[in-house]
């Protein structure tokens, strides 16, 4: 009499998963049966323990087959329904905090988003005059938990020409930074630069600027890289200060790289601030990096173009009689500041 034996075999060519198989029989010779009551007592009978070893298999390969299946369901990102998309816009207009999007998006998804969200919140904004760079500064990126640079846009109204006065509720969530703004003066040859020092002779000037961002969503919204990108990366309002040009040199591009910059209050307090650098190394890097994401994306610069290039400082909260100027040292012979006063 022969023993006969059965394992699985999967029906997908290649494979032995338990998880969508089907059984095959298999004969073993008859010697394991046939010699059986010669066995000694308390020896371990040999066909015993192959008929366990298989099972084992399967049971571990089952393990790894449900881990395998259930791991890309937490990893699914997907996209906001419409009516979410229109309430944090809408929350946005009305100057509310907004619930959130409602769901965990991947950037390429948040693109699409803000695509959206722009053109919801735009109607009465006027015409797109440039674009803001978020997460340039490694201490905003650490914050939002997500190390590349991400890209929004600037509408005419959104640019204020300084000293401004601004209601210190600007936003339903208000804070400002000390950035700089790049006019882009030649358009192709921005769009074509490949270092920093091409990228300084394809602008017009540089301006001290004091952005006031909206942070948007409610406090209990827990924000990472993809939802401040689909929120057009918090672009609000921003004050925009005087031009500095400088001469398209190596000495300009270091110059950028070592300007100092201050956030004082009306006390004449520094309350924050930083250097060139903290942008990318240099923000001419960050000018670079905006030209790049809109190639990819089919779009290109134009002459005027303002560039917000990233926040040198902490996000700050403004107060109702609070005066703020930022002014950078080092670029030209006096330093260039910009004011903002909050009402």
């Amino acid at each position: 009499m022969q023993d006969r034996k059965f394992l699985f075999r999967s029906s997908r060519p290649g494979g032995d998963s338990p998880s969508s198989g089907r059984l095959l029989q298999t004969e073993s010779t008859s010697s394991t049966l046939n010699n059986r009551h010669s066995i000694p007592a308390g020896t371990v009978n040999p066909a015993h323990t192959t008929n366990v070893t298989p099972i084992c298999l399967i049971v571990r390969r089952m393990a790894w087959l449900v881990v395998f299946l259930l791991v890309p369901v937490f990893a699914v990102a997907e996209m906001p329904p419409e009516e979410n998309i229109k309430a944090v816009a809408e929350s946005w207009i009305s100057k509310k905090p907004a619930k959130g999007f409602g769901v965990t998006m991947s950037m390429s998804e948040a693109a699409v988003v803000q695509t959206r969200y722009t053109a919801l919140i735009s109607k009465d904004l006027g015409d797109v005059v440039g674009y803001k760079a978020g997460l340039t500064n490694p201490a905003v990126q650490k914050r939002f938990g997500y190390d590349k640079p991400i890209r929004g846009t600037l509408f005419a109204k959104m640019i204020l020409p300084g000293p401004a006065r601004v209601p210190a509720a600007f936003g339903s969530r208000p804070v400002y930074e000390a950035d700089m703004v790049a006019v882009v003066g030649d358009a192709a040859k921005a769009m074509t630069a490949t270092s920093p020092l091409e990228a300084l002779q394809a602008l017009k000037e540089i301006r001290p600027f004091i952005e006031l961002p909206d942070m948007a969503f409610d406090p209990q919204v827990k924000m990472d890289g993809p939802s401040v990108m689909a929120a057009n990366v918090g672009a609000r309002l921003g004050v925009l200060g005087d031009p500095v040009f400088l001469p398209g040199t190596m000495e300009s591009v270091e110059k950028l790289a070592a300007v100092k910059i201050e956030v004082i209050d009306q006390a004449g307090t520094v309350v924050g601030g930083g250097k060139g650098a903290d942008l990318l190394n240099n923000p001419l890097n960050v000018v670079l990096w905006i030209a790049e994401s809109l190639k990819a994306e089919g779009k290109t610069l134009k002459n005027g173009d303002l560039l917000s290039l990233g926040s040198f400082s902490a996000l700050l909260p403004p107060k109702a009689g609070s005066t703020i100027t930022v002014r950078f040292t080092g670029l030209a012979s006096v330093p260039a500041e910009v004011t903002v006063a909050f009402e």
